[in-house]
């Protein structure tokens, strides 16, 4: 089913100053680590702001890494509600046949809402042990791990505990997350398009893999900030969104650096707690923000290995353009705003779109890792050269597997599928090739750069996968009928 559009409003109508969403457009594109590609702004249920930067597109559905657990709690929430999940059942009590194997009573005692809430009483993250101990059922894994602590008394950010919570929602319910979800919450939101990563056992992961619109991130947020209520329908108690957005565990160090992060003000099921509101949030800048004070909503999706300097620069020019009365209309910020917003776009790379010196040199050039090693994408090869009907192709070898990138002028060359790609680059020198490729159902940009001179090439994540086998698998998952 297509989205229903949120209500719009210039921002002025719901007391949002234009200018503060400007000051916070800039000081992102002026952040070198910062790679923004949308924002979504709501305000007393209207949508006052939206942009995309080019070439990534309101419709396009992106992973949004751990940000899917703050839907795997929504997910849970229903379940609770339903009456067939209780967060104070042990966690064994949903796995009867690990009952045997599980004999270490702090296991034995591990609840529902305390793998819900990061508590399971480890004190690091567990998976890739939970993975080795028990490959087909992880949960498993996870439970013959003895906790450090007993259950509810320690924070541990483990994504075992929430594939543990996605297993437990998925048994009992009998349907996929994605499946579960649709008829409660992505068809009553209007949400679109998702896909949901799942694993060898056929299961949604539920820790990440979520590929979903800016959209949906926006309107999650605002389900939450209007307490489980959307358009006058009650769709989750307003008891679970109190549970969910309360931290359950301190999270707090102590030190004047952790009072100023946002990631030590406390936790709660699956969502964090913030100096101000609180957030779903998923690796380089996937945010779900919501703001009960200011009555908003800040959805984005970017590039970023500095999430804190991200939420530094939200706090910094978009709460102060939350005001508590409607501006004078007409005003001339909210139309330059407008305008802004619907000319965003990343930077092309900048390079000439033909070789500077003869173009034969680089017909059917092969180039091999520089060091004899990539250090940016190991698994890759070997990049090859050649010139094509429409313009030079760049083809990255990954052992058999092939990757062709096609560059076409100087701006970024779209490729819908079956991995959509955008590409730019071009020759930056003499005898130097320069090409960018971002994987647009993902965070994720790479850089390759070829030397003439030495046949050597190197290759550069601006943000690394985290779950990526190759090239070919940055995509969203095609989802089982």
């Amino acid at each position: 089913m297509s989205a229903r559009p949120l209500p719009v409003s210039p921002p002025a109508e719901q007391g949002v100053d234009a200018s503060g969403i400007a000051a916070f457009l800039d000081a992102v594109e002026a952040a070198p680590d910062i790679e923004p590609h949308s924002l979504v702004i709501l305000r007393h249920g209207h949508l006052v702001a939206s942009g995309w930067w080019a070439p990534y597109t309101p419709e396009r559905i992106q992973l949004l890494y751990s940000l899917s657990k703050s839907f795997t709690s929504t997910a849970a929430g229903f379940a609770v509600a339903e009456g067939l999940l209780d967060l104070d059942d042990p966690v064994i009590s949903y796995f009867p046949e690990f009952e045997a194997d599980i004999t270490d009573p702090r296991s034995r005692a591990m609840l529902v809402r305390h793998v819900a809430a990061m508590a399971s009483g480890h004190l690091t993250d567990t998976w890739t042990d939970a993975v080795r101990l028990d490959r087909k059922e992880t949960v498993r894994g996870f439970l013959l791990i003895p906790p450090d602590r007993d259950p509810g008394t320690v924070f541990a950010y483990n994504q075992s505990a929430t594939y543990t919570l996605a297993a437990i929602v998925q048994r009992v319910t009998g349907l996929s997350l994605t499946a579960y979800l649709r008829p409660r919450l992505f068809d009553p939101l209007g949400i679109g398009e998702t896909a949901w990563t799942r694993n060898r056992a056929g299961r949604e992961i539920g820790f990440s893999g979520l590929h979903a619109a800016t959209d949906a991130i926006a309107r999650l947020g605002q389900l939450y900030l209007r307490e489980g209520v959307w358009e006058g329908r009650r769709l989750l108690p307003a008891s679970w969104i109190a549970e969910a957005s309360r931290a359950h565990v301190a999270n707090a160090d102590g030190t004047p650096e952790g009072a100023r992060s946002d990631w030590q003000q406390g936790y709660g099921l699956q969502f964090w707690r913030a100096r101000h509101g609180y957030r779903g949030d998923g690796a380089y800048g996937q945010f779900c923000v919501v703001l009960p004070e200011h009555d908003a909503v800040i959805a984005t999706t970017a590039a970023t290995d500095r999430m804190q300097e991200l939420l530094d620069l939200m706090w910094r020019h978009l709460l102060p353009a939350f005001g508590t009365a409607p501006l004078p209309a007409g005003g001339e910020a909210d139309g330059a705003l407008r305008r802004r917003l619907d000319r965003l776009a990343l930077p092309p790379v900048e390079a000439s779109p033909e070789p500077p010196g003869p173009a034969d040199a680089w017909s059917d050039a092969v180039f091999v890792p520089d060091g004899g090693v990539c250090a940016g994408h190991r698994a890759l090869t070997e990049v090859v050269v050649t010139e094509g009907d429409k313009g030079p192709l760049v083809t990255l070898v990954e052992g058999d597997r092939r990757f062709e990138l096609r560059l076409a002028g100087t701006g970024w060359t779209v490729d819908p599928g079956p991995t959509p790609t955008a590409v730019s680059g071009g020759w930056t020198g003499p005898g130097t090739l320069r090409v960018d490729v971002l994987f647009l159902e993902t965070p994720h940009r790479m850089t390759v750069t070829c030397s003439l001179p030495d046949r050597t090439f190197t290759a550069r994540w601006h943000t690394t996968p985290l779950q990526a086998s190759s090239l070919a698998s940055l995509h969203a998952p095609s989802q089982p009928s």
